[in-house]
């Protein structure tokens, strides 16, 4: 019965599987060896790669920094591994697909850059950063150290555990634009005393796409004897880079954002040398200690889910990830630098390539950002994420690799002919 489900399973992605895939491999064949730069600007190539896509293309959705959609590749595979796993789950989900996992776990930790036995997967960046946020064991009085701009679900997580074990949640600000990398490290080193024991660092933050430096925060940590959890939800492959580079101690991320895989998907990379000595969020064996696997254990769950992440990843592969974050840094400086000549615009992102990629903000003067966000997609159908905070408020705008040229340029007009009526 395994082998003949495997073969039906075969036959079946033979028979349906979309030629996603194959036509970026196609669209890259003229493109081999040409600056990322180049490309960036390249309409026919992106033309080719936006047909990977099936999307509503009567919204213009900037919002993908919350979830982007996945290519018809991914979508395909998951469609035939849920109705596959529907057959019979004890046995074609839990026998058949649950253990291709580790094969997924496999490129995972390739296209990282850490061992696979340091690769858990997981269902996104929360549950990912939660288990090392509380796997952590920490007294009363003991500092977390982190910035007011991280993200929200994992500053609740630390206040949580003041509230409930009496540690100390120490937030440093910084300007946006900030005053450069110099300037942020500072901010981390300056703010270290005795009592710090864990910082937790937005690789890039989720609101203007500001990078950290992270491997100068996180040897300055460790020379103190501080480890560092980093928050990656948007920067796997967003922008090129490898774990192994960053010599941080735990790394969180979603999948369904910039790797373009099934919704519901992430990992966490764990340094091998602190497996044993976290705890994850759900109940494990003692003989589970020092194995990576333990912080996947959160009872029945889709296969299908994470077996899809190896289409997206193929997907990326071909792609090229430095072509793709050339290509999301080319659509960001069509509109950002038109609207900052717009007295009631300011861009707060920064320009710099080493500080940023793909996510732009825009803030106002004199105009509610949130009016404007409404007006935006009640009015144009134009989707963007109205993004508050205490210091600074605005619209996060997060377009895609299947977004087009023209849709940025309508973006921006739009913009443009709100504010004059305003």
């Amino acid at each position: 019965m395994n082998r003949r489900h495997l073969f039906q399973l075969a036959a079946a992605a033979a028979a349906f599987r979309t030629d996603a895939i194959e036509r970026v491999h196609a669209a890259t064949n003229p493109v081999a060896g040409t600056p990322p730069e180049a490309v960036a600007s390249n309409e026919d190539f992106w033309a080719a790669v936006r047909e990977s896509f099936s999307i509503d293309r009567n919204i213009i959705n900037l919002n993908n920094g919350y979830c982007s959609p996945s290519p018809r590749s991914v979508q395909d595979m998951m469609q035939r591994m849920l109705e596959f796993s529907n057959m019979g789950p004890v046995h074609t989900m839990i026998q058949v697909l649950e253990p291709q996992i580790e094969m997924v776990r496999e490129r995972l930790a390739r296209a990282a850059g850490c061992s696979p036995e340091e690769m858990a997967i997981t269902r996104n960046a929360s549950e990912s950063l939660e288990n090392a946020q509380y796997g952590l064991d920490l007294k009363p009085g003991d500092e977390v150290l982190t910035t007011n701009q991280d993200y929200p679900r994992m500053l609740t997580t630390f206040r949580q555990r003041e509230r409930r074990e009496g540690i100390v949640l120490k937030e440093i600000s910084f300007p946006v634009p900030t005053l450069g990398m110099d300037d942020l490290y500072q901010r981390f080193e300056s703010a270290v005393t005795p009592k710090t024991k864990l910082i937790l660092v937005c690789h890039i933050t989720n609101r203007t796409g500001q990078i950290f430096p992270i491997r100068r925060i996180c040897d300055m940590a460790h020379s103190r004897g501080i480890p560092v959890i980093v928050d990656g939800a948007h920067a796997f492959n967003h922008f090129p880079f490898q774990i192994s580079d960053l010599n941080c101690d735990y790394y969180g991320t979603s999948l369904h954002k910039w790797t373009y895989a099934p919704m519901g998907t992430g990992f966490l990379y764990i340094r091998k040398s602190r497996i044993a000595s976290t705890w994850p969020l759900m109940a494990a064996e003692k003989r589970q200690d020092d194995n990576i696997r333990k912080f996947e254990e959160i009872g029945t769950h889709p296969a299908a889910n994470h077996n899809g992440i190896t289409e997206a990843l193929l997907f990326n592969e071909n792609l090229g990830i430095g072509r793709k974050a050339a290509r999301l840094r080319y659509l960001r400086d069509r509109w950002a630098p038109r609207l900052a000549e717009n007295p009631k615009c300011r861009i707060l992102h920064s320009a710099d390539p080493a500080q940023s990629a793909g996510i732009g903000f825009l803030a106002f003067n004199g105009v509610d950002p949130l009016k404007m966000s409404d007006i935006l997609w009640n009015k144009h159908k134009i989707l963007t994420a109205y993004m508050p905070h205490e210091e600074y408020t605005g619209l996060r705008i997060t377009p895609n690799v299947y977004t087009t040229v023209r849709e940025i340029d309508w973006f921006a007009e739009t913009v443009e002919h709100e504010l004059a009526h305003a």
